[in-house]
């Protein structure tokens, strides 16, 4: 019995992260796959029963999930950057969120035919968009700046703020059921959002605290957060039922918005266990439909979907934008563009058991609605967000360009190269002075730490699909690499080269940093001699007549490949430890000493030439 558990459980975690390893690979919104996977091990097989495989401790395992979710909602909220955002997220946020769930909560029972309370609790799940599925979508769609920052923005703040929604409604709806007069029902749930949020602030208070005086080691710092969010949730749902959860979005928030050293890491930890247990507990909720489920919507419900998208998600954007600077196309996309996401199913999933519980029996269709709009959803916008982008003209121009930290004779020499290519490309640094040649060449520039708090929100990381770290010091490119990694996915940081040998005892660890960039692996002091000696960059276009081959023939010897830039657009770079391969179309970009310029480029001529006469020759 024991062993067949554990097996289910880990078939669960192997489906959910086999499912988000395949939509990452294949561009496909993962919530399609986890459902898609839940719905085969489920209904269609029958070798994921949740409810009979786990039994009591389902609804619990659930809770606590939702509960680790929401922390995560909480702690992204940086409300720095929210009241520094645009008016358009503001409205959204402050007028755009309630008109939503009172919108929605009206087509819920009015047109879904849902009881009040069911249809008030489904209006506030429903104003969650979801950034884990925004961001794809953005991605993808390749957006002009102001209205991806919307829409993105606009996923994570409301993230947890649908499902308090939800907590408030069915804290309400059961006292209701109990017949309890006004004015204690309202004092009750009074009484337990001041608990929840005391208690939510009390402990991310303790646990900064603890942190800044160094009561806590840096190894016990993420499993103390882990212990925390699961304290105040069972506490805080002991004092008020379902509490918990405004309790977790409030320590969310308190830790998210503190100056902790140890924020990143903090926040890579809850990345990982939020991506788990999503993925896990999304499975798990698929496979508890049974066909039934679906089979009791009728056209009612698919009416209530048509409003959904339709009706109520533009008329609460185009109201609360109305007098901000959003251009009309912009508020017109931002009006269509909503994916429901997973967190709305999985607050839908915890709470239509309790609600069947205290006598509302139309709550078993929260679940199969739910599923219901998001698939509906996703796959309307996923796949129109792309037409209607093109239709209004929002979508940028511009290719993923590539940020370069380090302002020198090398990068600025670089950057312009790429302009050549027609590469977006900008030089970050933290000294005015370094980034004056860079100015006067008008190469786009950053000032500022690129690992500031400031540059999170000053920089757009989403434009750039490269990073190379060329400053002289190493250990701060490898710095630089090491957090960026993360945004901009390992196998695209780039650092220049290291003082010290591989085999130096003081030498960086291997764990660290990004690939050393060109074959020689030059570090920032020989990469400024050559272009005192006169090194420059070179661009190479192969075609028929002059392939690589021809161009590794031909290079001085000295000469090194620093990229190749496919003729799909795509920007491969020369490592220490890899030579990128080309082919007809493609561009080579090599930095070059004074000699080996006029030889590749006579060479070229030359077999340019050669071929021109050889297709005069077969001319008859």
């Amino acid at each position: 019995m024991a062993e067949g558990l554990v097996l289910k459980i880990a078939l669960i975690l192997v489906l959910g992260v086999g499912a988000q390893w395949a939509a990452w690979r294949y561009q496909i919104p993962a919530i399609v796959l986890l459902a898609v996977v839940g719905l085969i091990a489920g209904p269609a097989t029958g070798v994921l029963q949740p409810a009979q495989d786990f039994g009591p401790l389902l609804q619990p395992a659930i809770g606590v999930a939702v509960a680790v979710i929401l922390f995560e909602g909480g702690m992204s909220l940086n409300l720095g950057s929210l009241r520094g955002s645009a008016k358009a997220v503001r409205r959204l946020i402050v007028f755009g969120a309630p008109l939503g769930w009172f919108f929605g909560a009206v087509a819920a029972h009015f047109i879904g035919g849902l009881s009040p309370a069911v249809a008030i609790l489904f209006g506030g799940l429903l104003v969650v968009t979801g950034p884990t599925v925004i961001a794809p979508m953005l991605r993808q769609a390749r957006l002009s700046h102001r209205p991806a920052a919307v829409l993105r923005w606009e996923g994570i703040v409301n993230d947890p703020v649908g499902a308090l929604f939800a907590v408030l409604t069915y804290e309400v709806a059961v006292h209701w059921v109990l017949d309890q007069p006004l004015i204690v029902v309202a004092g009750g749930l009074a009484v337990g959002i001041a608990v929840a949020l005391a208690l939510g602030v009390a402990v991310g208070l303790g646990c900064i605290q603890a942190f800044q005086r160094g009561w806590v080691p840096e190894f016990l710092k993420a499993p103390l957060v882990l212990g925390a969010i699961l304290l105040c949730f069972a506490v805080s749902n002991l004092v008020y039922d379902e509490a918990g959860l405004l309790a977790v979005t409030a320590l969310g928030m308190t830790i998210g918005n503190s100056r902790v050293s140890s924020l990143d890491e903090l926040r890579r930890f809850k990345e990982y266990v939020t991506t788990a247990l999503v993925s896990s507990v999304f499975v798990v909720l698929t496979a508890t439909l049974s066909w039934d489920a679906f089979g009791s919507l009728n056209w009612r419900h698919l009416a209530f979907i048509a409003a959904i998208l339709l009706l109520v998600r533009p008329a609460a954007v185009l109201l609360s934008t109305l007098g901000t600077p959003l251009p009309w196309k912009e508020r017109a996309l931002v009006a269509w563009i909503a994916p429901r996401g997973i967190v709305a199913v999985a607050v839908a999933g915890l709470f239509a058991t309790k609600l069947q519980v205290v006598g509302f029996e139309d709550a078993a269709l929260l679940v199969p609605l739910a599923f219901a709009i998001v698939f509906t959803t996703v796959v309307a916008h996923g796949f129109s967000i792309g037409w209607l982008a093109k239709v209004l003209g929002l979508v940028s121009t511009r290719r993923p360009g590539i940020l370069i930290v380090g302002a020198s004779r090398w990068t600025v020499a670089l950057a312009r190269a790429l302009k050549d290519l027609d590469v977006p490309a900008i030089i970050a640094d933290g000294d005015w002075h370094r980034l004056r040649l860079a100015r006067q060449q008008n190469v786009p520039t950053y000032f500022g730490d690129v690992l500031s708090e400031v540059t999170e929100h000053h920089l757009e990381f989403n434009a750039f699909g490269h990073l190379i770290a060329a400053t002289p010091n190493d250990a701060y490119n490898a710095l630089v690499c090491t957090d960026l990694a993360p945004e901009l996915g390992r196998i695209n940081v780039y650092q220049t080269g290291c003082h010290e040998a591989s085999d130096h005892p003081r030498r960086r660890s291997f764990t660290l940093g990004g690939k050393t960039l060109l074959r020689s692996g030059a570090d920032t002091d020989d990469l400024e001699r050559r272009m005192l000696a006169g090194w420059t960059f070179q661009k190479t276009r192969l075609t028929g007549a002059f392939t690589f081959d021809d161009f590794l023939a031909n290079r001085n010897t000295d000469a090194e490949i620093l990229l190749v830039l496919k003729h799909d657009g795509r920007i491969v770079f020369a490592t220490h430890k890899e030579r990128p391969k080309a082919a007809e179309g493609d561009v080579v970009l090599s930095f070059v000493p004074p000699e080996s310029r006029r030889k590749t480029g006579d060479a070229a001529a030359a077999s340019l030439a050669n071929a021109d006469a050889s297709v005069k020759a077969k001319v008859p």
